[in-house]
């Protein structure tokens, strides 16, 4: 008995009341675990249909966008911003509509800005100041972090009403900056137990505040003011006994934990090694870091690379971060957009303690990623839909709303051209900076478009955009991208056989890209110096190195290097891992 194929339903839309109407076809769809053809079509700012163009009928009045030969991608989530941010005597000049414009610009939808309440200032009051920032000149949609910038029980019980009444589920804590916002080991427990009380995702900025105001101290006296007092004052060492005390210390308390802004090489091994151990916890590392080092920053432009951990000198360590995102042991990249001008960078001349740290990345992340990760073939464009967007989507619990294309979601949407090119400039770029950290770079990776919630906000270059029309996105706690790791619940089947699909290449995948894989060494003989961190990173569970598009190897190094933040950090994602914290672990020192 012979059967006939069913004919296909077309899906019908015609309502005829909606407005921003968006067909998108023939694009390849990326999503963090597949890439796919197919249309999307869009109305009042939510995606509508994804699939083939034969199971659509599209009425009259839509803006019709032909995506031939370019990719759909969801826009990007940059977790670590610092908008209109005082600091130093200064206050960040990109302002909540600069800063978000420029996002938009470069292929970013959403931000998640840092509250930072002043010393025995109430998070309540200082949360309200942030959204009246914010609220009237957003172009695109964010969220908000909060920092526990001191400890009493009148902050406990605030943090309480912010996870549970004011969408905030994610803190930030400081290991550095002593007495301004540096905490000791017990409030960071007492920090860290009642954010697992109430299910959020601790923060940590990880330096060694004492040592390196012990530096400080040392270095002044000896007349070394410039800024190269400012590295010299916190090497590698300094972040990576901080990035292992953290992760101890969460786990202690059966804490998720995310690291931000790492800058070296042995504080993303060390996380890595954390992850494998059990630990749950996720790294993330910057715009900055990625795309400069210092090594060829000229001594009278260092002043303007100020970052805290700073920039390191080394030019490999922008490549290493790159594995390390590619390896997984590394999940998110953020900006820590954190914006002065050149006078304002002159208030530290002949003091390097008094240089805002901080400059732009939010506008170029996306660009920067594609091209020192996809473009040199280390990142295959599903990873660089994860560490630029999803990962942070599921870690502050906003997914699949942000961060993924598929029905239901918010179309907050970027259209992808992989193989153009564009150079970064202070001259075209939409910060209010006068200066760019990454002058004169030309990368791979142009938005032909942005969707913001369904409006076409960037157009071939074209950035029109409306102040206010971003809304503020509660982040709910209890991400289960977190805590069913936490609760040792497994992942679902489909992320783990698409692990277990590029772990069966992987071998293959670093013979082709010349990486060693690294031997395993107890990290307390790297914390002690006996010996030298791995030089590739380390293999973990979720490497994702699986091919360029269109890409070389880039070998070079850019020359210049004005550097990007302040202290403040992001967030990224997590694997499956053998022991839930708390549980049984071999540990990873």
């Amino acid at each position: 008995m012979s059967t006939s194929p069913k004919p296909v339903k077309k899906v019908p839309i015609h309502l005829q009341s909606a407005q921003n109407r968006v067909y998108i076809k023939n694009g390849e769809i990326v999503n963090h675990d597949k890439s796919f053809k197919a249309d999307v079509y869009i109305e009042d700012g939510v995606i509508k249909f994804v699939g083939p163009s034969s199971e659509i009928t599209i009425p009259g009045g839509v803006r019709t966008i032909d995506a031939s030969g370019l990719m759909i991608i969801p826009g990007g989530i940059d977790p670590h911003t610092h908008m209109q941010l005082p600091f130093g005597g200064a206050v960040a000049v990109d302002d909540f509509y600069h800063g978000t414009k420029a996002a938009v610009a470069g292929g970013t939808t959403m931000i998640i800005d840092f509250v930072l309440p002043n010393k025995h200032e109430s998070m309540i009051e200082a949360y309200d100041k942030w959204r009246s920032w914010a609220d009237p000149k957003v172009c695109c949609d964010y969220g908000l972090h909060v920092g526990i910038t001191w400890w009493s029980k009148s902050v406990s019980e605030e943090i309480g009403i912010l996870c549970k009444e004011l969408g905030v589920n994610s803190f930030k804590t400081f290991m550095a900056y002593k007495g301004l916002y540096q905490l000791n080991d017990s409030d960071l427990l007492d920090v860290f137990e009642r954010i697992r009380q109430l299910n959020g995702v601790a923060m940590v900025h990880a330096e060694n505040g004492d040592i390196i105001a012990k530096n400080t101290q040392r270095l002044l006296a000896e007349g070394i003011n410039g800024p190269e007092g400012h590295e010299l004052s916190r090497p590698e060492e300094v972040e990576a006994e901080a990035v292992h005390r953290a992760c101890v210390l969460a786990h202690q308390m059966k804490t998720p934990l995310f690291v931000s802004g790492l800058t070296s090489k042995s504080s993303a091994e060390l996380v890595g090694r954390a992850r494998r151990s059990g630990y749950c916890v996720f790294g993330e590392t910057l715009a900055s870091s990625l795309g400069r080092s210092m090594s060829g920053v000229p001594k009278g432009d260092r002043i303007y690379a100020i970052t805290s951990p700073p920039i390191r000198e080394s030019a490999e360590t922008p490549r290493q971060l790159m594995k390390s995102l590619a390896y997984d042991d590394l999940q998110l990249t953020g900006s820590d957009n954190c914006t002065f001008n050149k006078e304002h960078k002159a208030l530290g001349k002949g003091d390097f303690t008094k240089i805002p740290n901080g400059v732009n990345g939010v506008e170029d992340r996306m660009s920067l990623v594609w091209e020192k990760g996809v473009h040199a073939g280390l990142l295959d464009p599903c990873r660089f839909v994860a560490v630029t967007s999803t990962n942070a989507a599921k870690i502050f619990n906003i997914y699949p709303q942000k961060g993924r294309i598929a029905v239901g979601s918010d179309a907050d949407i970027v259209i992808w051209n992989p193989n153009a090119t564009r150079t970064i400039s202070k001259d075209t770029h939409h910060h209010a900076c006068d200066f760019n950290i990454f002058e004169g770079m030309t990368v791979h990776g142009v938005c032909e478009f942005v969707l913001v919630r369904g409006r076409i906000c960037a157009e071939r270059g074209n950035v029109r955009v409306a102040e206010g029309f971003g809304r503020f996105i509660p982040t709910p706690v209890r991400p289960p991208f977190v805590y069913d790791i936490i609760e040792g619940k497994v992942q679902s089947q489909p992320e783990e056989q698409h692990e277990e699909k590029h772990n069966g290449n992987v071998a293959k995948r670093f013979a082709e890209l010349d990486i060693q894989i690294p031997v395993q060494e107890p990290i307390s003989a790297m914390l002690a110096g006996n010996l030298a961190m791995p030089a590739e990173g380390s293999l973990c569970s979720t490497p994702s190195v699986r091919g360029r598009v269109d890409g070389h190897r880039d070998m070079q190094e850019s020359s210049f290097s004005i550097s990007e933040e302040l202290d403040r950090s992001g967030v990224r994602a997590c694997i499956k891992v053998k022991n839930p914290p708390g549980g049984k672990s071999s540990g990873f020192w």
